[in-house]
């Protein structure tokens, strides 16, 4: 229910901004508009101040939205209002009335994104845990323990890393280019410095999938190895773990982090036998503990676990800007997704991308969903992503999109005539047919999602 109620009000929003775009500019280019509509279909809900003035709408179907201007390619138009007609108002008129609403999204980003730099939040220090034994990340030297105090693509200015967030765009943009990631590092305390190379051709793909990032192997944000509540009658509770036991070995080999803990119980079921020695620290006191971990069978996989959480919360820093450097962080953020989804789209349409990247209203309904769980500042934040999203597809160059229309306008300003009424009737069934063919995409790729076969 939290998935739909997330989703309806995040698409709302979207498609309120979107369409005021549309209507201020008209509007303001002095076109009479007709109707102002939230969704397709049965009205549920009018008002109109007076007859000569425009109608607001609320529909059946949520779907999207639109705005009905004064048109005589749709309908006779009294003398007396042609000139508030839109297809007698100038070209370049014309074209800042359909490029508002992208434009339109494009600003609600920029304004969520500012907020949010603004407003702050707890994130992660960027202090790496244990990379993926074999990963390209520990091959290059990253370590437990390891901070992030920079980062630079190849040839570029070094930029400071203030929490671990700030590492997650960088090496999406460097796996989808193929480029190169340069790392300075430093202990926790910030001593030490070196650099490390990440070069993301190694890993032989573009798509940042789980298993590209897998086969990168960074690490999460640095966990203690410390025991989390202990569940009754599992592995650990047997062996006499306790909450808040800190573990510093296991057979001799020293713990520094807990996802090199969860790695080292997860792999006992590879060669069970005898029980892991373990040394832990309990109150002061160190104590050897020995722990055989359950064995559980997850398709073809064997895997040990101790039925108890494991590792302390990540040590965390509050990031916030002033409003100048935040507005410039949603312009940059705003620009930077935009440019991404550009390029995965190019890449899709000449066969370097999979189409698998294409999602439909299931897939945003659950991001949407696990967002409004997590609190407000992730909400906000995969609205402005999805905001940016809707901007860059109706700029896509296809018939019944913007985009399209601009394309129509542009060869109305190199031609010095407007597309043929025989040419916009072909163009328009076409990308019908297109579009039709991109939601039964997404549709398919967010079923196969749900059902775990992507």
């Amino acid at each position: 229910m939290l998935e739909l109620l997330a989703f309806l009000v995040a698409l709302g929003v979207l498609i309120l901004v979107h369409e005021y775009g549309h209507f201020s500019v008209a509007r303001a280019c002095g076109v009479k508009v007709l109707r102002f509509s939230l969704g397709f279909g049965p009205v549920l809900w009018r008002r109109q101040r007076s007859a000569d003035a425009t109608e607001f709408t609320l529909s059946a179907l949520p779907l999207g939205g639109y705005v009905r201007m004064l048109d005589e390619r749709e309908g006779p138009v009294p003398a007396e209002q042609r000139a508030q007609a839109f297809n007698n108002k100038p070209l370049r008129q014309r074209a800042a009335i359909v490029a508002a609403g992208p434009v339109a999204n494009f600003l609600l980003a920029i304004v969520l994104f500012a907020l949010l730099a603004m407003l702050g939040q707890q994130e992660p220090l960027a202090v790496m845990g244990s990379p993926k034994p074999g990963g390209l990340a520990e091959r290059a030297g990253l370590r437990a323990g390891d901070r992030v105090m920079a980062l630079a693509r190849e040839g570029q200015a070094w930029q400071e890393v203030a929490s671990l967030a700030d590492l997650q765009w960088p090496v999406i943009e460097a796996i989808t280019e193929q480029s190169v990631l340069n790392l300075q590092m430093a202990d926790a305390q910030g001593r030490g410095r070196r650099e490390v190379r990440l070069d993301m051709r190694e890993l032989g793909s573009r798509e940042p999938d789980a298993a590209t990032l897998g086969r990168l192997g960074l690490g999460g944000p640095l966990r203690e190895p410390v025991i989390g509540k202990v569940e009754p009658d599992g592995a650990g509770a047997r062996a006499g773990l306790r909450t808040g036991d800190l573990v510093l070995d296991i057979d001799g080999v020293r713990v520094q982090d807990a996802a090199q803990l969860v790695g080292l119980i997860r792999a006992y079921a590879q060669a069970p036998g005898q029980a892991q020695q373990w040394r832990i620290e309990r109150q002061g006191q160190v104590l050897p503990v020995a722990v055989q971990p359950d064995i559980d069978v997850e398709g073809e996989a064997r895997i040990g676990r101790i039925r108890a959480a494991v590792g302390a919360p990540a040590q965390t820093v509050l990031v916030s800007h002033p409003a100048g450097d935040a507005l410039f962080i949603g312009l940059r953020k705003t620009w930077e997704q935009s440019a991404m989804t550009v390029k995965v789209f190019g890449r899709m349409l000449i066969g370097q991308a999979s189409l698998k990247n294409l999602s439909g209203p299931i897939t945003i309904a659950d991001a949407a969903g696990q967002a409004a769980r997590v609190g407000l500042h992730q909400y906000l934040a995969l609205l402005a992503m999805l905001s940016v999203g809707l901007g860059v597809l109706n700029l896509l160059p296809l018939p019944m999109l913007d985009g399209g229309h601009l394309m129509y306008y542009l060869f109305e300003g190199l031609s010095g005539r407007p597309v043929s009424e025989w040419w916009l009737e072909r163009l328009q069934r076409a990308g019908f047919f297109l579009m039709l063919l991109m939601m039964a995409l997404a549709l398919s790729n967010d079923v196969t999602r749900k059902l775990g076969l992507h």
